[in-house]
């Protein structure tokens, strides 16, 4: 396809998919409003920074991994999307716009994706970025990430030349750019001997082209990322993930804060420059204090994840069961404290996301009825065993929601227990599933509903879901011609997700972040964007 054609083809493609996103506001010391669909983006301030300093971030959590192939969890990627960068990225209105490509263009069958990269990118190594590298790291994502393996099942990557390289489909696919352009788990581009290199449990270096570079990590207590001085950055506009990336400061320090009311003490007192995973509860004192204010982000959706693979919740009925008898709006307020931050809602897309939003299956949405739940016990052939509810401290959200399950479980005649362990060991232990049969987790906003990975059974994502009609519903909406013709499809994945229950989604959230007033140009697309952050003394 002629490049002009693509352009035509790519503006009316990001049209039909074009998602509402709800953008972040710039730092102020009002609290904006958490419930609105969108807020201002922070805009570029005016003028040149002065560049320099040290941000230190308090992070609840730590990253079991800073291989960004391999996991969705939102540890990783804040920290890996800072040192690694994609072919293509999404930009302020969620659209895919090249990013270590320089161009693409698509074969006339749908088939056949050619990507021309930019010239003079290197690594942290100082090696420039060829081919070889990004076919290397493609063919590797494609094999262990969970969205390639749902989404991009058969595709191969191969270079044509030094600058460029071909993704070839087994068929034409409406989502395939936008999974490339996928965050988490998120094709990162590393040198080929650096994958070569990769054992199972992931590469061994940390060697990307983004701004920043990775110094040191120290597990446990903090990742040091240094800026990157040879970074060669897009010439655009930065916007979103997409554009111009200035890597202002020195040094960012992710440190690994458990406690949330040590991280809240921190920022309050100035230790830190931004805390992460501040509890709601707060949210008035900190707006209260001086030089401190609140950040609010899109936080996606929320849901209890069953093990459907072994244990009592194999049995549909059971899934069934629990989410009859669910109060959505109290487990909600349990974990979130104020409506303010969070809202009820069945679809597996946001409200703002018009494309691919559903009400169907709402029926079956925060029904709360217990003695409906009861039969469903009974009828499930539960035999009295003990439920393992998998849950953090890491995240309170998270311990809150497990819970709120036991008591769940406890008023329809379900035995459970909590087994509470650090966010690496959750992770760890909910690989097997012998280890657990439900879990909480929150799911970061997502291009389409093809990227949640907890819906096609190919991704092999914990909880192990096998519904050949959901896998059918997902393939044919993916063979669509446009987003008209998969319409029917989509409110029919909605309807049989109800039934089949991979998930109970709980309803969507905001994040909250604390933010230092010194601090400027934060942004946030699917979490935070720290390369045009500057501080001012």
């Amino acid at each position: 396809m002629h490049r002009s054609r693509w352009k035509l083809f790519s503006l009316a493609l990001g049209l039909l998919l074009l998602l509402a996103a709800c953008e972040s506001g710039s730092n102020r010391q009002q609290q904006p409003n958490p419930n609105s669909e969108s807020s201002q983006q922070s805009d570029q301030p005016s003028g040149e920074p002065a560049g320099g300093g040290t941000l230190n971030v308090a992070y609840p959590a730590n990253p079991a991994t800073l291989d960004p192939h391999l996991t969705t969890n939102q540890a990783t990627r804040d920290v890996a999307r800072n040192i690694y960068e994609q072919l293509v990225t999404l930009n302020k209105n969620y659209e895919v716009v090249p990013q270590l490509a320089e161009s693409y263009e698509i074969s006339e069958d749908g088939k056949v994706y050619t990507f021309h990269l930019r010239k003079g990118v290197h690594f942290h190594n100082g090696k420039e970025m060829k081919a070889e590298d990004v076919v290397a790291s493609m063919e590797k994502w494609l094999s262990t990430s969970t969205q390639g393996q749902a989404n991009l099942q058969g595709a191969k990557f191969l270079q044509t030349d030094e600058y460029t390289v071909q993704l070839t489909l087994q068929k034409p696919s409406l989502v395939a750019l936008y999974v490339l352009a996928d965050t988490a788990p998120f094709p990162g581009i590393m040198p080929k001997e650096v994958i070569e290199s990769a054992g199972p449990e992931g590469i061994k270096e940390y060697i990307g082209t983004g701004p920043y570079k990775l110094e040191e990590w120290k597990t446990d207590q903090y990742v040091h990322l240094k800026k990157f001085a040879d970074y060669s950055a897009v010439d655009a506009e930065p916007s979103g993930l997409s554009g111009k990336k200035y890597a202002y400061l020195d040094d960012i320090y992710f440190r690994y804060v458990t406690d949330e009311s040590t991280r809240v003490a921190g920022i309050l007192s100035g230790e830190y420059d931004v805390a992460f995973g501040v509890p709601f509860d707060n949210a008035d004192q900190i707006d209260a204090t001086e030089g401190v204010s609140n950040y609010f982000s899109p936080g996606g959706i929320v849901a209890y994840v069953f093990n459907k693979k072994a244990g009592p919740f194999a049995n549909q009925k059971l899934r069934q069961a629990f989410n009859t008898a669910l109060n959505n709006e109290e487990a909600l307020t349990a974990a979130y404290s104020d409506s303010r931050f969070f809202e009820l809602d069945s679809s597996l897309a946001l409200p703002s996301q018009k494309d691919w939003y559903s009400t169907a299956g709402s029926d079956k949405y925060n029904l709360h009825d217990i003695e409906a739940a009861k039969k469903l016990v009974a009828e499930s052939g539960y035999a009295g065993e003990e439920v393992v509810i998998l849950t953090t401290r890491d995240y309170p959200e998270q311990y809150n929601l497990a819970v709120v399950a036991q008591e769940v479980l406890k008023s329809i005649g379900v035995k459970s227990r909590l087994d509470v362990y650090d966010w690496p060991t959750v992770q760890e232990r909910r690989k097997d599933e012998n280890n657990f049969d439900l879990f909480a987790v929150s799911f970061a906003t997502r291009a389409t509903i093809h990227q949640y990975p907890f819906l096609d059974s190919k991704a092999d994502y914990p909880g192990w879901t096998n519904s050949p009609e959901i896998d059918r519903l997902l393939d044919q909406i993916q063979a669509s011609s446009s987003i008209e013709e998969a319409k029917p499809l989509i409110d029919e994945l909605n309807r049989v997700t109800w039934d089949y229950l991979p998930i109970v989604k709980i309803g969507n959230i905001q994040n909250l972040v604390a933010i230092r007033d010194h601090v400027k140009g934060l942004d946030d697309l699917i979490g935070p964007i720290l390369w045009n952050v500057s501080i001012s003394r």
